[in-house]
């Protein structure tokens, strides 16, 4: 018999044949039912020891997934960032197998991978100790030397609530009751099985390098009124070299903590007493705020934007009518006027409509751009607070585009301009692209139907290729009223963090009336865009601490020079050259204690003041200064004419490079 297109002979056995579509387009048949393992095999034996996973028709699959029928595949291979995911998460499995093996008492949560590795979440009366952590590891480095497979499990929902409720694992039990309809998929590796959708390394041997880096505790789903949890944190990699690189970085990034350095540089404070989330700034801090906005400002006016302030309370009926109250209620701080509920304002946009909409707007006025820096308030639990990175109430560079749809595509274009201008005014040169779409499977949990989700989407995807950004499309991560895109800058150490943000919203115009009177002489709705560029400037402001390591560029840094008089003789002409710099608007203070020059020295780098200028009788007899720099030692003897205009071409090339 001849194998047509439907079939396949193997060992002398007719088989039903499928069709594999490669990356490349290229084409074959295997037979029904061949695992991805066993076609790899096929295909290139020594590509096993690399391959991790894969993906059938856009869908994350285990090795040991069979292919049922006509189908595209690609393979996830060690180096790419899916395959890491893919390793921590295999990694939380065998750290909540250790765990429940030494600790039978043990509840467990849940154990995803994350940016910065993977956790798990445990349910025990008694805290994990620094010692407990290290006999977890140990029993970890067992069952990694054991090469123990994840095998996949499928079974219905009446039988997974079955064999959880035999072990009391109360959370799974919930889990699935809340996520399952009829077929649950588990996982078993060793003793320990996990309700869990995949995929997994083939086995536990693939770690080939891990780390257990500290505990915390944490809400079962994040709710203050549910109990609380062990959470266990970790970091995996698939090799010793990725793992040292890793910690060492960690070990740089605690030097750097914004919560350290502020401190230490008297910034600003989290007060007990004021409240957590509530940023308290000191003198230092604010005037590096003020500085930032008064850029932010000046930048965006120059490009036709409008400035406006906005109360901080609206009325809960101007938020009902947007729709926020229903998409965004957990996040409001409510309060009661006069019998009446007022809110503490989440966001600026529905202030800048109704400045918008406070007369008729004739389509040659568009577009209308109108910035704030604006103060609002969010609701975030105690547990995710962190510093100025995650805090309640923040101040945005926010604003508002109101234009006609033939303008929108060059307003995205240009906001992305604007973008890379700033980012890189502040010293990040590199930046990772994420377009922000619905979940296509969750569509409910979206205002607006499918041709204006597609046309938001197209409109904003034209624009990141006019400008040739490489993006990465994630499924599930809009926001209520339409797609976005976010911009994620690169720091220093090579972290990425959270800051731009494009969102393109055909909601609130519907919702709210904001229109236009167009050249047909009728109404027609706004396109609108919300953006925020640095985002937070409580949180901008932690992330340039930790990128500079307290060391800001010297038009940011709250003194600029420090004058050290070598003994109380000088005094006055340290006062005199603090005046000269001053009348060119130059930050300076005066260091006349009476301690040696090499203390006063140590303490201006200390608090990494850009400039020390030393003054003694050699510079005094000639009108000169001896400089020394924060980043470069000692500069010599400068004229302070010389040295003015040194310095004032330093602030006017704004950021330095870290």
């Amino acid at each position: 018999m001849r194998a047509t297109q439907e079939q396949i002979i193997t060992s002398g056995v007719v088989k039903e044949a499928i069709r594999i579509t490669h990356p490349d387009g290229s084409q074959e048949e295997l037979p029904k039912k061949i695992t991805l393992k066993e076609a790899i095999e096929r295909w290139d034996e020594s590509l096993l020891s690399q391959a991790v996973a894969g993906k059938v028709n856009g869908e994350l699959v285990d090795l040991s997934h069979p292919l049922q029928q006509d189908s595209t595949v690609e393979i996830i291979s060690i180096g790419s960032p899916v395959a890491l995911e893919i390793c921590r998460h295999s990694a939380s499995h065998v750290l909540a197998q250790a765990v429940t093996e030494l600790f039978p008492e043990v509840k467990v949560g849940i154990g995803p991978s994350i940016e910065e590795g993977f956790y798990y979440d445990f349910q025990r009366d008694v805290p994990f100790t620094p010692e407990d952590l290290e006999k977890i590891e140990a029993r970890m480095r067992e069952i990694i030397e054991k090469d123990e497979p994840f095998l996949r499990m499928e079974c219905s929902k009446e039988k997974a609530l079955k064999l959880f409720s035999e072990r009391n694992e109360w959370m799974k039990v919930e889990i699935i009751e809340e996520k399952v309809d009829k077929l649950a998929v588990c996982y078993k590796n060793g003793s320990f099985v996990d309700f869990c959708r995949g995929p997994h390394l083939p086995s536990t041997g693939k770690i080939k390098a891990f780390k257990l880096l500290s505990v915390a505790g944490a809400y079962w789903k994040g709710d203050e009124g549910n109990p609380m949890l062990q959470r266990i944190y970790g970091n995996a990699f698939f090799t010793p070299e990725e793992l040292d690189t890793y910690l060492q970085q960690m070990e740089e990034a605690k030097r750097r903590d914004h919560r350290k350095l502020g401190r230490q540089l008297e910034l600003f404070s989290i007060e007990e007493k004021g409240g957590p989330g509530l940023v308290y700034w000191h003198p230092k801090g604010a005037l590096i705020c003020h500085l930032i906005e008064e850029f932010l400002i000046a930048e965006h006016l120059k490009r036709g934007y409008q400035l406006v302030k906005t109360p901080h309370i609206a009325p809960a009926d101007l938020w009902k009518a947007s729709g926020h109250f229903r998409f965004y209620r957990h996040y409001m701080y409510p309060l009661s006027v006069e019998d009446e509920e007022y809110v503490l304002k989440p966001m600026n946009c529905v202030g800048h409509i109704l400045i918008y909409k406070s007369r008729l707007r004739s389509y040659r006025e568009l577009p209308v751009k109108y910035t704030e820096m604006g103060t609002v308030y969010r609701y975030e639990k105690s547990g995710v607070l962190h510093g100025m990175l995650r805090v309640r109430g923040f101040t945005q560079d926010d604003a508002h585009i109101f234009c006609t749809p033939e303008q929108l595509p060059g307003e995205i274009v240009e906001l992305l301009d604007f973008t890379k201008f700033l980012l890189s005014t502040f010293g990040f040169e590199e930046y990772k692209v994420e377009l922000s779409v619905r979940d296509p499977k969750d569509k409910g949990s979206y205002a607006g139907g499918d041709e204006e989700w597609e046309k938001a989407e197209r409109a904003l995807v034209e624009a990141l290729e006019r400008r040739s950004l490489s993006y990465k499309r994630q499924e599930g991560e809009a926001v209520f009223y339409g797609p976005k895109i976010d911009i994620k800058l690169i720091d220093s150490l090579g972290r990425g963090w959270q800051v731009t943000t494009i969102q393109f919203d055909f909601n609130l115009p519907g919702l709210l009336e904001v229109n236009y009177i167009g050249k047909d002489s009728k109404e027609h709705s706004v396109f609108l865009v919300h953006r925020a560029i640095l985002g937070s400037l409580e949180r901008f402001v932690g992330i340039l601490i930790e990128h500079y390591n307290g060391c800001f560029p010297l038009w940011l840094a709250p003194s600029q020079v420090v004058i050290i008089p070598v003994s109380d003789r000088y005094k006055e002409y340290a006062r005199k050259v603090s005046s000269q710099l001053e009348v060119h608007q130059l930050r300076t203070d005066i260091n006349l204690r009476n301690e040696k020059v090499g203390y006063k020295v140590r303490e201006a780098e200390l608090q990494k003041t850009p400039y020390m200028l030393i003054v003694g009788e050699k510079e005094q007899q000639k009108g000169t200064i001896a400089v020394r720099s924060r980043k470069e030692g000692d500069l010599g003897s400068f004229s302070l004419e010389s040295f003015i205009d040194r310095i004032k071409k330093e602030i006017d090339r704004k950021a330095l490079t870290p």
